[in-house]
Parts: structure tokens; C-alpha cells; sequence
């Protein structure tokens, strides 16, 4: 049995960086939930929109990479 080392170190590589792209993107999101509870607590209304909406971006960015991932391993 030979081990292709270049290959298995190319999944490791992409494996590893979208990984960590995706828990970045997802603190993003949460970071941005808190901040709507941040601005919505001292009394800005339509400051809190920006915040949200970009937490629900990074949320459907996140889930777009998992169904992503999922429909390549199902094909």
C-alpha cells in the first residue's frame, strides 16, 4: 500500500482553512447578534438593522458551505 503524501497533505491544507473560515464566519455572526443587543439596548432603532443582517449573511454563508460540503460527499 503506497500513500499518496502530497494528496493527503492538500486535504489536510483545504480542510484546515475552511475550517477555520467557518468558525470565523460564524463568530462573525454571533458577534453581530450582539451587537443588534447591544445597539437595541441603548436606544438605536434602525442602527441595529446593519448589525443583523450582517450576522444572518454570515449565518447563510455558513450554512451554504455545510450543504456544500454535505451534496459533495453524498454525489
Amino acid at each position: 500500500m503506497k500513500i499518496d503524501w502530497a494528496a493527503l497533505g492538500s486535504v489536510f491544507g483545504v480542510s484546515l482553512v475552511v475550517t477555520v473560515a467557518l468558525v470565523g464566519l460564524f463568530t462573525l455572526g454571533v458577534v453581530g447578534l450582539s451587537k443588534q443587543e447591544q445597539a437595541r439596548t441603548a436606544g438605536g432603532g434602525s442602527a441595529s438593522l446593519a448589525p443583523r443582517l450582517g450576522a444572518y449573511a454570515c449565518f447563510a454563508l455558513c450554512a451554504a458551505a455545510v450543504a456544500y460540503g454535505i451534496s459533495l460527499i453524498v454525489a
